[in-house]
């Protein structure tokens, strides 16, 4: 059963969980997120060198929370350029005045939980 995120598309962040890859422990931390549909996308500033991504690679099950409301899913990089260009566009839209040259666009390396 899919769950319907749209309710959740106007939040300022989420916090995302993933599972350490060295210690095996819980590492949550506050990230910025847009939603298209079924899918969450998220833009890893350092790119992988990121720990959060280092750790969903290691172990895609990851868990979202949005508000008081949390969510269970797997992780992965988005590789598809036309999916690549749309998460980009998605979240830049919706944190990054239409005024501002800052394309979050080049850099952040797009990671989505679905």
């Amino acid at each position: 059963m899919l769950l319907d995120l749209q309710p959740f598309t106007d939040a300022d962040f989420c916090y995302l969980t993933t599972i350490g890859r060295v210690t095996g422990r819980p590492h949550t931390i506050e990230i910025w997120f847009a939603l298209n549909g079924y899918t969450l996308y998220m833009l890893a500033g350092d790119r992988d060198r990121s720990d959060w991504v280092k750790n969903a690679l290691h172990s895609p099950e990851v868990q979202v929370k949005i508000n008081e409301t949390m969510f269970s899913g797997q992780a992965r990089l988005v590789k598809d350029t036309e999916e690549d260009a749309m998460a980009r566009t998605l979240v830049a839209g919706k944190y990054i005045p239409r005024s501002s040259d800052d394309p979050l666009t080049g850099h952040a390396l797009p990671c989505l939980l679905s």
